[in-house]
């Protein structure tokens, strides 16, 4: 039972084969042993198109790009202020007031947040005044009109 010992070689690769060096060192050393050598310089076409054709698909990119969504405006951001002020209560107390943070008042009164109805309307209650619609910064009447 000396199957243990004994080795198999199933595929053994062919001295003949070519072989690809890299290196000026190797090249000259089989120049020496007179093996043929063939060189091949590889070059790359339309090198020039290419960086127009990338700016092309840039641009088309760029002409497709979605718009940001609008900001609350100026008026909503100095209604809330003013409100805010008359009622005598900083950003943060308004803001505990409502369940946001108080970046987010912030970000409403300088006009850089996303308009959210719901904020807007939980800002419309605490301060009694309207934010949304026509006759922003007028105060909320509720009930029937005279």
């Amino acid at each position: 039972m000396s199957d243990w010992d004994s080795v198999t070689v199933i595929r053994k690769r062919p001295t003949d084969r070519a072989k690809v060096t890299r290196s000026e060192s190797a090249v000259n050393s089989a120049r020496r042993a007179g093996a043929s050598i063939a060189t091949e310089k590889k070059t790359l076409t339309n090198a020039g198109h290419a960086n127009r054709d990338h700016q092309r698909i840039a641009k088309l990119d760029r002409d497709n790009d979605v718009a940001p969504p609008p900001k609350v405006d100026v008026s909503v951001g100095r209604a809330i202020a003013k409100g805010r002020q008359d009622k005598a209560i900083t950003q943060k107390d308004l803001a505990q007031k409502i369940n946001e943070k108080p970046q987010v008042v912030n970000e409403y009164e300088s006009g850089k947040a996303i308009p959210n109805q719901q904020v807007l309307g939980k800002l419309e209650r605490a301060l009694g005044v309207k934010l949304r619609g026509k006759n922003i910064g007028e105060p909320l009447t509720f009930g029937k009109k005279k």
